[in-house]
């Protein structure tokens, strides 16, 4: 296990990982923010913090059943004619269906973003909230419903890292758990950044879009998924890292150039 966690390809793995869980979980904490902000001052804290926490605990059993699903390889049904050969398994289809959802949820995401910004919290600030159980309530519900693409990123990025899907389950957990703890320590300082730099939570998005991509390709290839005698192949992830890098560096520099204009 440890000389699994200490290997170049997990620790990359859980890095990038721990970088996206925290980029998308900005949306989180803005809405747990206005849900807490509903209640007398010397509670907000206390069901912001209580809330992460049981957040991390829901991901975590989330990722549980999730991987339970992928585990299921064996095919149950099988398809040949004369162009397509495929043989269709619970961990194929659970990949393709997360694939097609990330994608889905990331370009909706992003055109909501661009269109109509603050759609969402106005929803939210229309609600009322009087006590900390009521809060609560709406944080794990808020939080249920961004765990779906948080989890299926954290699967898009481990599936495969390692034959027993328990030692990627356990990296998937370290990283939730880290990008809590951070999303606890320094949640104001992490919304203020990207309240300035915006194009940071897009390019998260848009690296949901690469991962969903990659989890239908993956999809495509556990299920030995052939047309016209070409077997669909597995998208190498280094290909993914360096496409995230690539694209850090590139903000970075318009980051750097935006600030030396301002001088």
């Amino acid at each position: 296990m440890l000389d699994f966690l200490l290997s170049s390809d997990a620790i990359m793995a859980l890095l990038t990982l721990t970088f996206l869980e925290i980029i998308l979980g900005i949306d989180n904490i803005v809405f747990i923010s206005i849900a807490a902000n509903k209640l007398p001052k010397h509670l907000r804290s206390k069901a912001t913090n209580i809330g992460l926490i049981l957040a991390m605990f829901q991901r975590i059993v989330l990722l549980f059943f999730v991987s339970f699903l992928i585990a299921l390889k064996e095919p149950f049904f099988t398809y040949t004619n004369s162009w397509l050969n495929l043989a269709l398994s619970w961990q194929s289809i659970i990949l393709f269906s997360g694939g097609l959802f990330l994608i889905y949820k990331s370009t909706t995401e992003i055109r909501e973003k661009v269109e109509f910004p603050g759609h969402d919290e106005n929803q939210l600030k229309s609600k009322k909230i009087k006590t900390l159980s009521n809060a609560l309530v709406q944080i794990m519900l808020i939080d249920f419903i961004f765990s779906i693409d948080s989890i299926l990123t954290a699967v898009g990025m481990t599936n495969g890292l390692h034959p027993n899907h328990y030692y990627n389950l356990v990296l998937m957990v370290i990283a939730v758990v880290i990008s809590i703890i951070v999303m606890i320590g320094f949640a104001n300082p992490i919304r203020k950044f990207i309240d300035n730099h915006p194009s940071m939570q897009l390019l998260g998005l848009a690296f949901l879009i690469l991962i969903g991509f990659m989890l239908i390709t993956e999809a495509a290839h556990l299920s030995h998924t052939s047309v016209f005698g070409n077997e669909v192949g597995a998208i190498p992830k280094g290909y993914l890292y360096f496409a995230i890098a690539f694209s850090l560096f590139v903000e970075f520099l318009n980051y750097k150039f935006s600030k030396n204009i301002k001088k």
